[in-house]
């Protein structure tokens, strides 16, 4: 059965540190596409205190949850176990975008691996409501282990590829502000 917590308590945290992977979701104030995306790397993913966790945000495809976030704040991280053993963890909350020019990401990113060339914000979460479920619906698998794509694509992309990120990340699908064209990011580290 379901069962809600006060706090990221140390079995909590653990369960979170075990899984390979993560679920966002947000969506927009006002109509639009909710958006949900996966998210993988072991080290992209942190708790900071008991109400507070973080995720590295990397370059993909769009930047629906930046938008989002600077629309209305919400969103919902889910974990969910693929191993024999069942459950589903969900953290609903307000998150906000720390950009690496900002001075709060130096401190945020020791947190997190440095291996990620394509590092675009992170997205720090104030917890609100922890609940679980049982997940006894949800296949097992065998992880084989992380894909590397995404982190060789962007360690071979020219700043020419990233500018072009950048101007596809200006808004998100329903046209809903993202990345701030007059305030590019810094340079690659």
């Amino acid at each position: 059965m379901a069962k809600e917590f006060s706090h990221l308590d140390g079995s909590l945290r653990d369960f979170i540190a075990r899984q390979a992977m993560f679920f966002v979701a947000t969506a927009p104030s006002a109509g639009g596409r909710i958006n949900l995306s996966p998210k993988g790397y072991h080290d992209t993913f942190a708790v900071l205190d008991d109400h507070t966790v973080a995720y590295l945000d990397l370059f993909g495809s769009g930047a629906e949850t930046i938008a989002h976030l600077r629309d209305n704040g919400r969103i919902t991280i889910m974990f969910c176990s693929f191993t024999r053993t069942p459950r589903i963890l969900r953290l609903f909350g307000t998150g906000r975008v720390v950009r690496p020019d900002d001075a709060e990401f130096d401190g945020l990113s020791a947190h997190f691996g440095d291996r990620h060339a394509g590092v675009r914000a992170a997205v720090v979460i104030d917890v609100e409501r922890i609940a679980d479920a049982c997940g006894f619906a949800v296949p097992y698998y065998e992880l084989v282990d992380e894909r590397p794509v995404l982190d060789a694509h962007h360690a071979k992309a020219t700043d020419a590829k990233f500018a072009s990120l950048l101007d596809r990340n200006r808004h998100s699908i329903d046209g809903l502000p993202a990345l701030d064209p007059d305030h590019p990011l810094p340079p690659r580290r």
